[in-house]
């Protein structure tokens, strides 16, 4: 039986990051390994369930609720998340290097291991020659947003330590 699964495509995977990088505000960049961490639960949702969230990110939650996401949807893969993860990383790095040499990523930021665009129009164009999301993939970069965006990539309290998809343990604070 053949089946197709979109994390290891790398022409769906440059679609997904240039949707996610048309979220950024001019000027705004972030970690490599936190654009990752967004395509990964744009491709699998119902991970967002494993997420730790504090007692206090009562809204993030009701946020959460409102995705109406299938909890254990059987075509999800089932094994660890940090072993797909890295399984991923090839295709999302492949991925963000196409968008640099297409002028959308600015490559010196690239360089260090930050994502920032280089040229909104560039962006834009590519964007629209796409296709845009489907609702519930909207949603989910949304809520990624809204949980994620002001919070630093490492330390205890960080998008590696919440998602446990990196190792954060031995992170400078």
């Amino acid at each position: 039986m053949i089946t197709y699964n979109p994390a290891f495509d790398l022409y769906h995977c440059i679609y997904r990051m240039a949707h996610i990088i048309e979220r950024f505000n001019d000027g705004e960049c972030f970690e490599i390994d936190k654009v990752r961490i967004w395509d990964f639960y744009l491709l699998f949702p119902s991970k967002l369930y494993n997420l730790s969230l504090k007692k206090t990110e009562k809204e993030v939650r009701e946020a959460r609720k409102q995705l109406a996401i299938i909890k254990n949807n059987p075509y999800d893969y089932s094994g660890d998340n940090r072993k797909l993860f890295e399984w991923i990383k090839p295709f999302q790095i492949s991925a963000l290097n196409c968008l640099v040499s297409c002028g959308i990523i600015n490559k010196n930021e690239y360089l260090n291991n930050r994502v920032c665009i280089a040229s909104r129009q560039a962006l834009n164009d590519f964007v629209n020659q796409a296709g845009h999301f489907s609702p519930s993939e909207n949603n989910t970069l949304s809520f990624m947003s809204i949980f994620s965006r002001h919070m630093s990539l490492s330390g205890i309290d960080g998008l590696k330590a919440r998602t446990k998809l990196l190792e954060f343990k031995y992170d400078a604070e």
